[in-house]
């Protein structure tokens, strides 16, 4: 996430290090959690030639993006599962058809992608209220919480309280902030942070997709070779602090090694909610 005068060189896939998972937990009979790993790429349909038919190679470019996310449906409503779900289809759309990856990303560029993406969730957002009216299941709603990374920029778009975390030079940093009722109050100066962190309140949401009330977060950052980007649900930080993401995390283990570790830590404590844990970070040294 390149700060000024480093690296532009894009990676490879073989830099490319992305895992994702989603354990049902040890309490919830349903799993409401959806997540989404993906690459960008540019592709050719070929309908006809007469080169013979190795005579074009490959008809799919290497990766000119990646795209990660997490939604986690509401669980005061049974139909959170649909809700997330939806949310991950409408996205991943939007990332197919509205998203200019070749585009050099200066100031109107950024602009563009951040007034789509915005738009993006707000469609979202009234596609999972029209279903729920038509089909009877009023309250359906989600959070949504995803990184797309054209390099060297990253996007990351929130609603609700699943979490983006990004570590850069040993430092943890939460990227959102939750969209909870004790959230609202620690930024009121209502309550303190460590008392919001014992609230009821601390997993009521006042913005969710498909809820009364959907208001998402765009946040812009660089990207840095070593930096190292996690989005999770909140069934892993009810049980796992932040620290502990942070020394896992600096073990230098794999996406996928790091995943499983965080999340059996989270069942261990005992796995109150679903847990999805999504982790991308690039392997090695920066190129020279």
């Amino acid at each position: 996430m390149p700060e000024s005068g480093t690296s532009q060189q894009r990676p490879t896939r073989k830099d490319v290090d992305i895992f994702g998972m989603c354990h049902l937990g040890l309490v919830r009979k349903v799993n409401q959690d959806h997540f989404l790993v993906a690459s960008l790429h540019k592709s050719m349909q070929l309908h006809q030639t007469t080169l013979p038919n190795d005579g074009l190679g490959s008809l799919v470019s290497g990766a000119r993006g990646y795209v990660f996310l997490v939604a986690d449906g509401v669980g005061s409503t049974p139909w959170g599962e649909q809700a997330s779900g939806s949310a991950l289809r409408a996205i991943a759309d939007y990332v197919i058809h509205g998203m200019d990856l070749d585009a050099v990303p200066d100031t109107d560029h950024e602009h563009r992608v951040v007034d789509r993406l915005r738009r993006s969730v707000e469609h979202g957002h009234q596609a999972i209220r029209d279903a729920g009216e038509a089909e009877g299941k009023r309250g359906m709603a989600t959070t949504l919480t995803m990184v797309t990374i054209h390099w060297p920029r990253a996007y990351v778009i929130h609603v609700g309280d699943s979490r983006a975390y990004r570590l850069r030079n040993g430092a943890l940093t939460q990227i959102t902030k939750d969209q909870t009722m004790a959230q609202a109050m620690v930024d009121a100066g209502a309550l303190t942070q460590a008392a919001a962190e014992q609230s009821r309140l601390k997993h009521v949401l006042w913005s969710a997709l498909g809820g009364k009330e959907a208001a998402p977060e765009v946040t812009t950052l660089d990207c840095e070779w070593e930096d190292v980007m996690l989005l999770c649900s909140d069934g892993l930080n009810k049980h796992v602090s932040d620290d502990e993401i942070r020394e896992h995390l600096l073990r230098g283990d794999s996406a996928e090694v790091c995943c499983h570790a965080l999340v059996d830590l989270a069942l261990a404590r005992g796995g109150s909610d679903n847990v999805t844990v999504v982790i991308g970070r690039l392997r090695g040294p920066r190129p020279t």
